[in-house]
């Protein structure tokens, strides 16, 4: 799908077309604002529909290991992202959408022989968006893509983990799917320089073939981890893009909610107003985390009505309730881990082959901030219920 444009031009000038809808073939290209002007539908669906043909009859392909998925979701109607984020998104995808302007009718391919591929990095905290995100970016690009976390590709058999990437690479470029890495840090830390055991030398065998298959590879490779760092400064110097998700700010909250509050749901007070009381008080809170109140205080609502004999209607007093449940789960339950505890995990990481890390990397006195936290919000759900 990344040549579509390019197929469109050159089936135009097979067919002697100097024209299409009044926009000349190389004005196409000297201003892309035009391609949304370019209106041949019928000339695009057969391009399309004959790449579709080339790259993913995924039944077909008996020698595939590494089946792809077509994506259900879109960028622009599925994924909630800040400004930034979304931007640097947009930035990226223009990248791919405009590569032979940029890199054969502007030269730039002369100079970066390695940029037929695009690579990019999304990190940041838990449950902002990683995931859903290259998903929806398969999506955008009508591209099937193939998903695999360190699960799908370690081996207990020394060497074959290796072997397990090539072929990831392998089929991604049979299919023309896109690759995509979850808990990346695990494939792409730093490699060990002092190699003592036989598994030492498989975690670095494993690196090395992931740097060799990404100079080589000419399609779209997203990696996903929360913990960047970790990476090692080859591979860090290799991805084009670098996009950051970070914790909703208000303005995002305001949206994650209004998603998660589908118009179903029966409320007990304004829609705007509940809007903006849920995002006040969430805040800190990831995407995931928003999802998970409604999970827990839709039940509440129900059963509220089957013991009161009322009518069921979701109000803040039950949200509230939902909101302290999940700050009160990041206090007792995550596992907030000083700076050594991290350590000895990312050494039991390196030695399995990169197991997923567990922990986080805060203080005291964060524990003592988010005890606050949940302090007040216990105390706002009984002001609230007096006010009720």
């Amino acid at each position: 799908m990344l040549n579509i444009l390019n197929k469109i031009l050159t089936q135009n000038k097979t067919s002697n077309t100097k024209k299409n809808q009044g926009i000349e073939e190389t004005e196409l290209f000297k201003n892309p604002s035009n391609l949304d002007e370019y209106k041949d539908k019928k000339l695009i669906d057969t391009i399309i529909s004959t790449e579709k043909k080339e790259n993913s009859n995924l039944n077909d392909l008996d020698d595939v290991i590494y089946k792809a998925k077509i994506s259900k979701y879109q960028l622009d109607k599925d994924v909630i992202l800040s400004k930034i984020t979304r931007n640097e998104l947009e930035e990226s995808l223009a990248k791919i959408q405009f590569h032979k302007i940029i890199y054969e009718d502007w030269g730039f391919g002369e100079v970066d022989k390695l940029g037929r591929s695009s690579i990019l990095n999304f990190y940041g905290h838990p449950g902002t968006g990683k995931t859903l995100t290259a998903e929806a970016f398969a999506g955008q690009l009508d591209l099937p893509i193939i998903q695999l976390g360190i699960a799908e590709i370690e081996s207990k058999l020394m060497g074959e983990t290796s072997k397990n990437i090539q072929q990831a690479f392998t089929d991604a470029q049979k299919q023309g799917a896109i690759l995509f890495f979850d808990e990346a840090d695990t494939l792409l830390g730093k490699r060990l320089s002092s190699v003592t055991q036989g598994v030492d030398n498989e975690v670095n065998a494993m690196r090395s073939t992931m740097l060799i298959e990404l100079e080589k590879f000419d399609g779209i490779v997203i990696f996903a981890t929360n913990f960047a760092k970790n990476y090692d400064e080859a591979f860090r110097s290799r991805i084009t893009y670098h996009v950051e998700f970070t914790l909703p700010d208000y303005d995002t909250r305001i949206k994650l909610w209004s998603r998660m509050l589908v118009e179903k749901i029966p409320l007990f007070q304004n829609r705007d107003e509940l809007l903006e009381l849920c995002a006040s008080e969430s805040d800190g809170f990831s995407g995931r985390e928003i999802r998970t109140c409604m999970r827990l205080a839709l039940p509440k609502v129900l059963k509220e009505a089957h013991e009161n004999q009322i009518e069921a209607q979701l109000n803040f007093n039950h949200i509230l309730s939902a909101i302290a449940q999940v700050k009160k789960s990041q206090k007792e339950v995550a596992n907030n881990s000083d700076q050594n505890s991290m350590k000895r995990q990312r050494a039991v990481q390196e030695a399995n082959l990169a197991r997923k890390i567990l922990g986080t990397n805060k203080e005291t006195q964060v524990e003592s901030e988010e005890a606050n936290s949940v302090s007040s919000v216990e105390t706002n759900l009984v002001v609230y219920q007096k006010v009720c």
